[in-house]
């Protein structure tokens, strides 16, 4: 492959205390968890709208856990319930549902209420490295190319667009060499069968029986509406071409689905709207100071600067299939009340950059767990508490006390001890 070289003079046009980059739940709290520590925050995001996979992926549900997960995603869920838009709570694995477009208004307001600066429309192209710190991150939105400069960074896009550009160690995959699959969520409509509007022949793949169709998933969305979530493996979120065929082909298989539920099983549903981006459970893990490995999980192995507590499954499924399969045995899916230690939220590489959310320092099963989107509030939180302590303090992330973090996320309202989570945590 042919290289090119070039160097060009770029305007650094933002200064700040930490800097987020991706603004799915684990960004947003990362963003308000260094902001109410008084740190100057900004946040940039690649889409038009905050919340991930939350919002621009139609992911409306907050699955496993979520109570205890801490303050951000308290005020989050608080809001929601303002505006009679998220499902009653529960304990255990059962899920909030809410209302994903209310979600994508709430969110801009609240980091607003904090001074958090936002940037969407906003994509990581570079950063800068001087030894093992970054000094600024390059930036391209509709003004060009642009740096930011902080003091900490937070990689929270799932991709790990900071720790890459870096050079920094990521990992993706598991025992095979695909990451976990992707979903695609879409949303119909119900209206009267004479008003339903069939999809033309001979234009996408036809499904005649009901084992040829791929896993789905049919969510509740309100009055005379659903969500369907459909499974499309084997696809890279790190690989431009490979995620133009993601979701190129998750369109193609959605077409196909809506007709079989049409034509099939005969309900009179038409399509109302798809995700803006498809739905991306595994696209790098950054290497951290210590690798949370599934054997953790099951063994409870307990953790002395433990930030966080995860609940979910292990809800790794396989990622050569389109079907409803796992990696593992069924049997072998729950995990009791576990820790994930501060040091899975530092990159092994760096001085200054903290990861949460999906770019989490785990094996890939672990992540199947850990990467709903309760945990990766908590983790954000911590990630964005210890960030703004390292500027309080003058040092890196590594000179930050786990105590002191500890200390501030049960002060937000995390619980941090599992036995305690598990004293009301009903499993399945």
């Amino acid at each position: 492959m042919e290289n090119i070289s070039y160097s060009k003079a770029i305007p650094v046009r933002y200064e700040a205390d930490v800097m987020v980059a991706g603004s799915g739940m684990a960004g947003i709290a990362a963003a308000l968890g260094a902001a109410m520590e008084g740190m100057d925050v900004i946040i940039v995001e690649r889409f038009g709208v905050l919340g991930g996979n939350a919002t621009a992926g139609g992911v409306a549900n907050f699955c496993g856990n979520n109570v205890g997960q801490g303050s951000v995603l308290d005020m989050v869920m608080a809001a929601l319930e303002e505006f009679d838009a998220i499902a009653p709570r529960k304990k255990g694995r059962g899920g909030r549902v809410f209302d994903h477009e209310i979600l994508a208004v709430i969110l801009p307001e609240l980091l607003e209420r904090y001074k958090v600066k936002v940037l969407l429309h906003t994509t990581i192209s570079d950063v800068v490295l001087n030894g093992r710190r970054i000094e600024a991150a390059i930036v391209t939105g509709p003004s060009g190319l642009e740096a930011i400069k902080a003091k900490q960074f937070i990689d929270c896009t799932g991709e790990g667009a900071l720790a890459r550009s870096a050079g920094f160690s990521v990992m993706k995959g598991g025992s095979s060499k695909y990451q976990l699959p992707m979903s695609l969520m879409y949303f119909v409509r119900h209206v009267e069968e004479k008003d339903v509007k069939y999809i033309p022949e001979g234009w996408f793949e036809k499904i005649d029986s009901e084992d040829k169709l791929p896993m789905t998933s049919i969510w509740p969305n309100g009055p005379r509406s659903n969500a369907i979530k459909i499974k499309v493996p084997m696809y890279d979120s790190t690989d431009t071409v490979s995620m133009t065929m993601a979701e190129i082909n998750g369109r193609r298989k959605m077409m196909s689905v809506l007709d079989y539920h049409q034509r099939q099983e005969k309900r009179s549903w038409i399509l109302d709207h798809c995700s803006t981006v498809i739905g991306i459970r595994e696209g790098v893990r950054i290497v951290g100071d210590y690798i949370l490995t599934v054997d953790d999980l099951r063994n409870c192995k307990r953790f002395e600067d433990v930030i966080a507590v995860g609940t979910y499954y292990l809800d790794g499924h396989k990622p050569d299939d389109d079907k409803r399969t796992y990696i593992l045995p069924k049997e072998s899916l729950k995990v009791p009340p576990y820790d994930i230690p501060l040091r899975c939220l530092i990159a092994k590489d760096g001085d200054n950059l903290m990861m949460a959310g999906r770019c989490l320092s785990a094996d890939q099963l672990a992540l199947s767990s850990a990467r709903v989107m309760t945990t990766c509030s908590m983790t954000g939180q911590a990630a964005g508490i210890t960030a703004a302590l390292a500027v309080k303090m003058n040092t890196d992330v590594r000179g930050v006390p786990y105590a002191e973090v500890q200390k501030k996320m049960i002060e937000a309202g995390a619980i941090l001890d599992r036995d305690e989570v598990a004293s009301f945590y009903e499993a399945e």
